[in-house]
């Protein structure tokens, strides 16, 4: 069972309960909030609640996560495309279509799956059987290098690292338009759309702090950017919101963009390129890259003609 403690701030007062913690949480639906707060597994200063309660500052609110059931994950034969691996860590090339771990929808195919059948029990299990050796995560159509940890204590240096925003994240991506200047900064905090619970968006109310540096690295037919963008936190769909903020959504992002007809594409046009951190044994920085994905390197062959 696992509880999550907030206290309320003067600008999350006067919100339905139910509302706030939408706002605060990831990965829980409107209904599964509902229920929790139905059945009594959400406490406002130690007491029961209703849905329309609106909170007051200085409340404490404690949200009960039961213990759910979790399915069993099988290792599955899935080729793995390894750039590194050593007692305590794996970097991964993840593939585009490929979900990183286990979640309703999606209990075969993933990341997990592969590395299960791979690696054994040789995963860090501090996230539990759905994420073994899982730090972070890149999106399904997204694809690039990925850091996968052996074991707990790989894990708890990574994870460290992660929060204090120390490791390089180094991600190029194809967008639409072309930018008035060739580099760029991005301070936006970015949480749940409070008009889609399934986007993420800039959110000044109950957004976290999200920072994207971007540097334009080549001009396509005046219609397209190729940009680096360097990572100083790691929101969910951080640079597909960031860049869209800006007007020059990802190609091929029909959800922060739209839909270009001229190209047949699965997905935004983004690749973790680089990531680099303070290895957990060695205690020395390490640096690694996946190469461009063919489909990318046609794209740009083909938007530099």
């Amino acid at each position: 069972m696992e509880k999550l403690i907030f206290t309320i701030e003067e600008d999350t007062a006067d919100l339905r309960i139910d509302k706030l913690i939408s706002s605060q949480t990831e990965g829980i639906s409107r209904t599964a909030i509902q229920r929790l707060i139905d059945g009594g597994f959400v406490l406002v200063s130690g007491k029961k609640v209703k849905s329309s309660y609106k909170t007051c500052e200085g409340d404490e609110v404690e949200v009960i996560l039961p213990d759910a059931e979790k399915p069993d994950i099988k290792p599955e034969n899935i080729p793995l495309d390894i750039i590194y691996e050593d007692n305590d860590i794996i970097i991964v090339n993840k593939p585009k279509d490929m979900v990183v771990h286990p979640a309703a929808g999606h209990y075969s195919g993933t990341l997990v799956n592969a590395l299960l059948y791979r690696c054994g029990d040789s995963l860090s299990g501090i996230n539990g059987i759905m994420r073994p050796g899982i730090v972070h995560r890149i999106d399904k159509d997204t694809t690039g290098a990925l850091v996968v940890c052996k074991n707990d204590t790989a894990h708890q240096s990574l994870s460290e690292q992660l929060k204090v925003h120390s490791i390089t994240r180094k991600y190029e991506a194809i967008c639409n338009g072309i930018f008035k200047e060739a580099t760029g900064r991005v301070e936006a905090p970015i949480g749940r759309d409070p008009k889609d619970r399934k986007k993420m968006a800039i959110n000044y109310k109950s957004g976290k702090e999200a920072i994207t540096n971007y540097t334009v690295l080549e001009n396509l037919n005046n219609k397209y950017s190729h940009i680096e963008c360097r990572l100083e936190t790691g929101r969910t769909h951080q640079i597909r919101v960031h860049m869209a903020s800006l007007h020059h959504p990802l190609l091929g992002d029909e959800v922060y963009g739209f839909k270009d007809k001229n190209f047949d594409l699965q997905g935004q046009c983004l690749h973790a390129k680089t990531i680099g951190f303070i290895h957990p044994t060695t205690k020395q920085y390490v640096e690694f890259e996946a190469p461009l994905p063919d489909y990318f390197t046609a794209l740009l062959k083909k938007l530099s003609v």
